[in-house]
């Protein structure tokens, strides 16, 4: 802990506050929900490490400050920004990173279109890549995600993040008045993260690959190798309870900008 603290120091800012440790562990991720929902499926167990995850979804000011624009349909500096793309958020982490003086996670490469990238409706296509061993901030894994929605080595089993009641910790379709909610309004979940039930989607790593589900490494997982489509988790203020449930899997272009859509990210402990 004193490591993290001194670096957060030294940037100026208290970021660590606004930071959650989530002890590594191993768990069962997926569920065996209804055939509608076959994605989750199979269940298996799955270890990842330790990290560092941000206790709300990126604000609006952070993002400002950080960015110097507000992409957003809903304003507000502590709503949970949106409009955001997959490459706009990975921009964001990289540009935090340097900000305090840590060495960014990705590389990207604007000349040179994605091989792996198998979505004819991107336009875009930059070759992103991740430095797993870089001490910056980075968007969490699939794997990473749903073990911290889950409570991580504190979990208690919950259908959505922190409760089995969904009004206690997320802003969904039947409470939210169509719109999204200042972050940290609703009940933490078991380790004292905030909306990862609702408000809105977060993106993640991962391409999307339904068969290729519960077939990658059982340690630290990064999802497919190519896709069309990166994922999604969490649900959002525009969701019914069902894609707000932990388990639950969603995705879209990494171009898709839509107000349901933001991110959270984390920092991984070396």
């Amino acid at each position: 802990m004193r490591f993290f603290t001194d670096i957060f120091k030294k940037a100026g800012q208290d970021y660590l506050k606004n930071m959650v440790f989530v002890e590594g562990g191993t768990f069962q991720m997926g569920d065996t929900f209804g055939d509608r929902y076959y994605s989750e499926k199979p269940v298996h167990s799955v270890t990842v490490g330790s990290f560092y995850m941000s206790k709300y979804e990126v604000t609006q000011k952070q993002w400002k400050d950080v960015m110097g624009s507000n992409p957003s349909f809903f304003k507000g500096d502590n709503l949970p920004v949106e409009q955001v793309s997959w490459y706009e958020a990975v921009k964001f982490c990289n540009k935090l990173s340097s900000k305090e003086d840590l060495t960014p996670c990705y590389t990207i490469d604007k000349s040179r279109k994605d091989p792996n990238n198998l979505n004819p409706s991107d336009k875009i296509k930059w070759t992103v890549t991740c430095n797993w061993n870089a001490n910056g901030y980075r968007l969490p894994t699939e794997a990473e995600w749903e073990y911290a929605a889950k409570g991580g080595n504190k979990s208690k089993g919950y259908k959505y993040s922190g409760s089995k009641t969904i009004d206690a910790v997320a802003w969904y379709e039947s409470n939210s008045d169509n719109k999204t909610h200042a972050v940290g309004s609703k009940q933490a979940n078991e380790l004292g993260l905030y909306d990862m039930s609702g408000n809105v989607y977060e993106w993640c790593w991962d391409w999307y690959d339904r068969s290729h589900y519960g077939k990658s490494a059982a340690t630290n997982p990064q999802g497919a190798a190519e896709g069309s489509f990166r994922l999604l988790r969490g649900g959002s203020w525009h969701n019914n309870d069902n894609y707000c449930r932990v388990a639950n899997r969603d995705f879209n272009y990494q171009n898709y900008r839509y107000n349901n859509t933001g991110f959270r990210f984390l920092r991984a402990i070396k």
